[in-house]
């Protein structure tokens, strides 16, 4: 993969002492602007345009996790009433659908985040949860794992299939699949 510090449409900045770690197997596509304390895991994807920003508090992104187009990803500072504040955890396999906000939150490995959800301050979706695009998690809320919450508020409404976790899964292969063919035409635009 391309040295990423050599891409000008790409912003990686230190703030606070704290620079972008990212994986040399990770796919960030143009536009995407990662600040602060920030990792990011093997075969992960940030695709074009998404802002990722951990000068707060820190964001960790796990392996084969992708974060679509135009997502933000935030974290919250520490308060008096929270000294650790709220960091972004992100763990291995998650899906997270185009212009996303994911702010100050946990979601567990094989988690799923919607097209234009939100996800704020204190939530959790455990491991094959899922919030369905469009939906707003509201501070504190909690997805427990094979649920499916819609709404604004989102709410709980079913249990998932096997079928639907299994098409998760396969979506988390096709994107570390499309990340690779993306770096690839980057990186021989750049050549030519």
């Amino acid at each position: 993969m391309t040295d990423l510090s050599k891409r000008i449409d790409i912003s990686l900045i230190a703030i606070n002492g704290k620079a972008p770690r990212i994986h040399s197997s990770a796919f960030i596509a143009p536009g995407c602007r990662i600040i602060g304390d920030v990792e990011i895991g093997p075969d992960a994807s940030v695709w074009y345009n998404c802002v990722i920003r951990a000068d707060v508090n820190r964001v960790v992104i796990g392996a084969r996790t992708n974060i679509q187009d135009g997502t933000v990803v935030h974290c919250d500072s520490p308060k008096p009433k929270r000294p650790h504040g709220f960091p972004t955890i992100i763990g291995d396999d998650v899906l997270i659908g185009h212009l996303a906000m994911v702010h100050g939150c946990t979601l567990e490995d094989r988690a799923f985040v919607g097209l234009g959800a939100i996800v704020m301050d204190g939530c959790t979706i455990h491991s094959d949860g899922m919030l369905a695009a469009g939906a707003q998690l509201t501070q504190g809320k909690v997805i427990e794992s094979r649920q499916l919450w819609v709404g604004r508020p989102a709410k709980y409404v079913r249990d998932l299939t096997d079928e639907a976790l299994a098409d998760m899964q396969m979506g988390v292969k096709g994107y570390v699949i499309n990340g690779k063919i993306h770096g690839a035409a980057l990186d021989g635009a750049a050549e030519g």
